[in-house]
């Protein structure tokens, strides 16, 4: 599957954004930092799956609750509350991507140099469990 050019420019914002929002945590919460990944990773989710599909994904009934701690953790970044904010806003992730870790996990796996290390026996474990991955009993 190719991407489109929104879709590419999509992936670099939502990357900038993570980029952003992990430097603003890394410093002690910057309210600035935080904001600016906030906008940016939104830009890119919106830029990636497009403007109606974003709206669905959050504004779904099973994940309302998700969706207004999200945004109401943006606003309180917004107004410079950002470590309440920030705690808001990750409850929200967690309720609202939660489902999407275990994809994460799989496709982590498969990479050369972090596989190994997330499918050791004592690791895969405790990130399985983490991720919600639900093994199959033979």
């Amino acid at each position: 599957m190719w991407l489109s050019d929104y879709q590419k420019a999509g992936i670099a914002f939502t990357a900038a954004g993570l980029f952003f929002f992990v430097l603003g945590v890394f410093t002690f919460f910057d309210a600035a930092l935080l904001a600016f990944g906030n906008i940016l990773f939104i830009i890119g989710i919106t830029l990636i799956i497009g403007v109606q599909k974003t709206m669905v994904f959050f504004s779904r009934p099973a994940k309302a609750r998700g969706s207004l701690c999200f945004v109401l953790g943006i606003v309180l970044i917004l107004l410079k509350r950002s470590f309440i904010g920030f705690a808001l806003e990750s409850v929200g992730i967690l309720a609202l991507f939660g489902d999407f870790f275990s994809v994460i996990l799989a496709f982590l796996r498969s990479m050369p140099i972090i596989g190994p290390l997330l499918s050791n026996r004592f690791v895969a474990p405790a990130l399985d469990r983490l991720a919600g991955v639900r093994i199959l009993p033979m």
